[in-house]
């Protein structure tokens, strides 16, 4: 298989709303818009990243499965977890689920929720510990 993209599409019944919040608190850029559809791309030193949001409901959907996601994690890897989280839960107010905190097996990180409750891992790669430091392959650190 020869994959040319990869992203995220996330349903909620407001569109806007979310498309709103991650221009606003993650400076995406909108590709394509409808009202049902929300394209979004952030181009930074050569990497593209996209995610797209959906209308909860859309024909496009399989039947039976217009529902919440559960179980899943959406990861920004930055360079400073502690700025951003200093910007997003404290001068955006955004909903805090889990405070700063450093994990032995390499990130600092933090969680939010965005509007359409779905959670986002702010994450920085920091040195992991000598317990963890193996686990990684040679390219990975």
């Amino acid at each position: 298989m020869n994959i040319t993209s990869f992203y995220p599409v996330l349903m909620t019944p407001n569109v806007a709303g979310l498309r709103d919040f991650y221009c606003e608190n993650f400076h995406f850029s909108i590709a394509f818009e409808a009202d049902w559809y929300v394209s979004l791309k952030k181009v930074q030193e050569g990497h593209v990243i996209e995610l797209a949001l959906l209308e909860t409901g859309h024909p496009t959907i399989a039947p039976g499965y217009s529902t919440k996601a559960r179980g899943v994690i959406l990861n920004f890897e930055v360079e400073s977890a502690r700025e951003e989280y200093e910007r997003l839960v404290h001068r955006c107010g955004i909903k805090e689920l889990m405070p700063l905190r450093d994990e032995d097996f390499g990130q600092r990180h933090f969680m939010i929720l965005d509007p359409a409750e779905n959670i986002i891992d702010i994450i920085e790669n920091i040195a992991p510990s000598a317990d963890f430091a193996d686990q990684y392959t040679q390219d990975d650190r």
